[in-house]
């Protein structure tokens, strides 16, 4: 559902008032973010710790922090369920109260009810046009993780095989270690 029906600007979608609703700005519209549900939250929570613990003395790694991107030609601010950018691309001593001003190298977002795989697909592509070098699309129902890479077809991670990736050096995890770390299991 978008906000307001005109076409806004980056800075127009910046000065909108804020409130409960998180917005993203995807053709020049806010269209509300769908809201999370119980197992979404909990996998985001645990991805979080998981990578709040790899991330020390590398960058950061923030929930529902908004992205300034472009998309078809316009300006984009997706909000990913979870970002992480190295303080090789966003110094450590960056402490500003807005969007991310870089594609980051790690998006992570969470399949809710209501969303398809083929729509995250199509966001995981723009994400990757936009400049992001990897994206993981988490699917609670099927219990796997696809990984999208700018240059290679999607891998989908499952079951006890670790993800490993030289973008983040000496982290690995299980697709089911997340899902047993979140209380969800099939």
């Amino acid at each position: 559902m978008s906000l307001i029906e005109t076409s806004l600007t980056l800075e127009e979608f910046f000065l909108l008032p804020v409130n409960d609703t998180a917005y993203e700005l995807v053709d020049g519209q806010a269209i509300a973010k769908m809201s999370p549900k119980f197992f979404h939250s909990r996998l985001q929570k645990t991805l979080l710790f998981l990578f709040e613990e790899w991330s020390q003395n590398r960058g950061r790694i923030e929930a529902e922090w908004g992205i300034v991107l472009e998309r078809n030609g316009k300006a984009w601010v997706p909000v990913p369920d979870l970002t992480y950018i190295s303080y090789d691309r966003l110094p450590a001593e960056w402490m500003k109260d807005e969007a991310c001003p870089m594609s980051p190298e790690l998006v992570i977002e969470i399949l809710s009810p209501g969303q398809t795989f083929g729509e995250m697909m199509q966001k995981a592509t723009d994400y990757l046009k936009g400049g992001v070098d990897r994206v993981w699309v988490v699917d609670t129902k099927a219990q796997t993780i696809t990984i999208f890479y700018p240059n290679r077809m999607p891998y989908t991670a499952q079951g006890t095989r670790l993800i490993e990736d030289d973008l983040l050096p000496q982290f690995q995890v299980s697709v089911q270690d997340i899902f047993t770390a979140a209380g969800i299991i099939n």
